[in-house]
């Protein structure tokens, strides 16, 4: 039997999220859904504010999906998973205060719920008049634009077009991948939002964010966010290199929103390539170095708080005792 496609509708605090869901709901698309809003707070009332239909509407609330009521969550989609068929999807809004990383992690960790469900899109509404204070206060506006695959800039009719370009500029560089709309009451197209077959973890780690930055400088974007780029001349070794990375993601992950790198390594001419998005942390081999071409490790880490002594040591110790092959 088919998995049931299942799209995130996420975005901070009144970014419209609710006001999507229904222009999704009061379409005629002739699909059915279940719908999981979840709130935080001991009274929901935004199941209340969604249009009449004859979609099934499961509340809950007191705790956000990504930490406490993650377990409700799971349970939910099991009861949906057994009436497969009944509906045609799932249409999952988060608050506002969600982190999108837990919950892509549900769909690909907990086996029941992979097996039976695709994460078909994470959509995020961004609010256009409000998100330059929310990304400099709040670390959940940021992660949510980060993890998506459809950014929605809602309320452009109240923003001037250097804000718009300025506030696309900055979700471009934290997500490079996704597309990118600009909306008035969230005026997105049904077909742009349904079965898009877009999210893949893949591509968000592996997209083409260009190792721009003059190497060895830190430069520093609007809203705090920093990117460093780092340059190393001696051969590394791959293994001190790959635990590295992963004790810094593992540590420092919630604050390094993206990091890439193109690594020379002794006992191979290959390249060694990283890609990470938080936690989340991929390595591959690329192409060989050609004859003559400079042999040197780039790598770029894009967050807050970036600590360049706490870089710059920790690539130093993972260089390889040997040299270059």
């Amino acid at each position: 039997m088919p998995s049931i496609p299942v799209t995130v509708l996420t975005g901070f605090l009144g970014a419209g999220k609710t006001t999507l869901l229904n222009r999704v709901l009061s379409e005629d698309h002739g699909r059915k859904f279940a719908v999981i809003v979840n709130e935080f707070g001991e009274i929901g009332i935004d199941n209340e504010l969604i249009v009449s239909s004859d979609e099934e509407i499961y509340l809950m609330n007191n705790g956000c999906i990504c930490c406490s009521v993650r377990g409700d969550l799971i349970r939910v989609l099991g009861g949906l998973a057994r009436r497969r068929g009944a509906f045609d999807g799932v249409l999952l809004e988060t608050t506002g205060l969600a982190d999108p990383a837990a919950i892509i992690q549900t769909f690909a960790m907990d086996e029941d719920t992979r097996d039976a469900f695709v994460l078909d899109s994470v959509t995020t509404v961004v609010d256009a008049v409000h998100f330059p204070r929310h990304v400099a206060e709040n670390k959940q506006a940021l992660e949510q634009a980060v993890y998506a695959d459809l950014v929605i800039l809602n309320k452009a009719d109240l923003v001037d077009a250097p804000a718009m370009a300025a506030i696309e500029a900055t979700v471009r560089r934290l997500n490079d991948t996704a597309e990118i709309v600009r909306a008035t009451r969230c005026d997105v197209p049904v077909a742009k939002l349904l079965n898009r077959k877009a999210f893949d973890i893949g591509r968000l780690l592996f997209g083409n964010p260009a190792l721009a930055d003059a190497p060895g400088h830190a430069h520093e974007h609007d809203h705090g966010i920093a990117s460093l780029s780092l340059t190393v001349d001696a051969p590394l070794d791959p293994e001190k290199l790959g635990d590295f990375l992963a004790t810094l993601l593992r540590e420092h992950g919630q604050d390094i929103y993206r990091c890439k790198g193109i690594m020379a390594v002794a006992g191979t001419a290959q390249r060694f390539i990283f890609q990470g998005v938080h936690m989340y942390l991929e390595t591959a081999w690329g192409a060989p170095f050609k004859d003559g071409e400079a042999r040197e490790s780039r790598a770029v880490f894009i967050g807050r708080g970036l600590d360049r002594n706490i870089l710059e040591k920790g690539l130093a110790a993972c260089t390889a005792k040997g040299g270059h092959p």
